[in-house]
């Protein structure tokens, strides 16, 4: 080991302050317990943690519905898979250069965010990633809390007093049986109850939910087909855009694909949070290789077959609500006591499956972006409560109701902003720091990341630009005269929708421009403030 500067730098490369540099820092108002660098000796993440996680995040309903929603905008099922697999090919390149620093460095992603946008304007990215994760965790909590109702309901019966509840309508959208919002607020409960717990039992929860949900969903795949006779028409079905360049490759794939990278955008800018942890590059690394892509690309599978299959079983049925696992396991119950069995082992699975996503992916981010706002009065698990909260105001149940504004609206436009964020993250410390960050300092509001008045005007010019650039062109299509969803028709900004259709490759367009603008303007306007570029004792790893 070597010792620099109030650090330790063990031979694997990986940086952790001593007893005394941390102590040091306990009256530093950018320092609390849960933000601080975790000690070597307490980062036990190992490949098969990363793995889990990432199956536990990947088998979720939403995930279930992604190729669904492709399939009826008009992709043939395989289009729909294989734009998929290749979007989470892309996003899982600036995925591993985030975590290279949590992994390195021990610290979290609104921490890492300090070096490049300064100890204060860190709260700017932080924050942007913070909102977006408590409308996902809105959703995935009001998905969570309808397959609850369900659950029930298959136990009392169709006419039951639970199924016929009186309705209330809660903010906007329809009246719903006051049952359903019961379920809600027990699934929020669940949610909030791991959160509180803190991070190691997260790890344990993911490591269990993991294997459960997909042994599961494997169980639904070979009952319903072999119910079925088979795999069903669906997979005769090439869909209605072929492979033409107007409606495929120039029309309907661009934004798909942008779509579906932003599914995951955001934890390729937060997974610091969980790389911390790793006992090093090479088990975080190879086990979000392993456990992304190809789960990512399985689960979608598994529901276009089981969705085939179920067109044979359950004629008559729209194709839309098969898709639908909640709708669809209810279908399964015949009122025999095995079909009971079966309708509530599949909606434990997918409460699971759903709890499990929002945990790890929904809550832990904010929890800490919170906490970075403000380290002495938001701890981790207030930061966890703040997001509970924020998810039930932005009433997720108008959010998930209309696969063409939830994959080009709500997906597109967000992921357009993560990009342009994790643009700025991936220049600074690449490029210009070589991956070397002083450690301490990250926490010392007059330490080399102050800039000027603890903000990197840089970084934020180079943000707001990747942000105009990737959705300012974003548009509503006309379709027989009425506009889809809340966009101009010719583009927020007009001249970025034609002729270059920046806003159809939003993710590509904010990543790559904040990208280029970050390093020039670094480059040409360097900051005396900011740490040296590479340092000769610290070797990248």
């Amino acid at each position: 080991m070597t010792a620099m500067a109030g650090e330790i730098v063990h031979p694997d490369g990986r940086h952790e302050l001593t007893p005394e540099a941390d102590a040091a820092l306990d009256t530093s108002p950018l320092h609390n317990v849960d933000l601080a660098p975790v000690p070597v000796a307490k980062r036990t993440w190992t490949t098969y943690n990363y793995i889990a996680l990432w199956i536990g995040m990947a088998h979720n309903i939403p995930t279930w519905g992604l190729a669904a929603g492709l399939v009826l905008l008009g992709m043939a099922w395989y289009q729909a898979i294989l734009t998929i697999m290749l979007a989470n090919i892309i996003v899982l390149v600036p995925m591993l250069a985030n975590s290279h620093a949590g992994t390195k460095y021990g610290i979290p992603y609104p921490v890492f965010a300090r070096a490049s946008f300064g100890v204060f304007g860190a709260n700017l990215p932080a924050l942007l990633r913070a909102g977006v994760a408590c409308g996902w965790f809105g959703i995935q909590t009001w998905i969570g809390g309808t397959a609850i109702f369900t659950i029930v309901g298959a136990l009392f019966g169709a006419d039951s007093w639970w199924t016929t509840a009186d309705k209330i309508q809660i903010g906007f959208g329809a009246a719903q049986p006051w049952t359903v919002w019961l379920s809600f607020a027990i699934f929020w409960a669940l949610n909030i109850l791991i959160i509180v717990r803190g991070m190691d039992a997260v790890r344990r929860f993911e490591n269990w939910a993991a294997p459960f949900v997909l042994i599961v969903a494997l169980v639904l795949l070979v009952g319903m087909t072999v119910k079925a006779g088979g795999f069903g028409p669906l997979l005769e079905d090439h869909g209605t855009v072929g492979w033409s360049l107007d409606k495929f490759w120039f029309g309907l794939f661009p934004p798909a694909l942008m779509a579906m990278i932003a599914f995951w955008s955001t934890l390729s800018l937060n997974m610091p949070d969980f790389t911390r942890f790793g006992q090093g590059q090479r088990q975080q690394a190879w086990g979000q290789i392993i456990g992304l892509p190809t789960t990512m690309t399985i689960f979608p599978l598994i529901a276009v077959l089981v969705t085939s299959a179920a067109t044979v079983v359950f004629p008559g049925e729209d194709k839309a609500n098969l898709f639908n696992p909640v709708y669809l396991v209810g279908l399964m119950n015949d009122g025999s006591a095995i079909g009971v069995i079966v309708v509530l082992l599949s909606l434990v699975t997918l409460g699971v499956a759903t709890l499990s996503v929002n945990v790890a992916a929904n809550i832990v981010s904010p929890s800490y972006d919170f906490s970075n706002a403000w380290p002495k009065r938001i701890s981790f698990r207030t930061g966890g409560l703040i997001t509970g909260v924020i998810g039930i105001l932005l009433q997720p149940w108008n959010l998930y109701n209309d696969p063409n504004s939830y994959i080009f609206t709500w997906l597109g436009t967000y992921g357009g902003a993560t990009g342009a964020i994790a643009g700025v993250l991936i220049a600074d410390y690449w490029l210009v720091r070589n991956t070397n960050l002083r450690l301490a300092d990250l926490y010392k509001p007059n330490g080399v990341y102050r800039y000027a008045s603890g903000w990197n005007w840089r970084a934020v010019v180079a943000l707001l630009v990747g942000i105009v650039m990737a959705i300012g062109g974003s548009y509503s299509a006309v379709v027989d005269g009425v506009k889809q969803g809340p966009f101009p028709a010719d583009g927020i900004l007009p001249f970025l929708k034609s002729p270059f259709a920046f806003a159809d490759y939003s993710w590509v367009v904010g990543l790559v421009v904040s990208f280029v603008l970050y390093w020039a303007l670094t480059r040409f306007v360097p900051a005396t403030e900011t740490a040296p570029v590479a340092e000769s004792v610290t070797q990248p790893i």
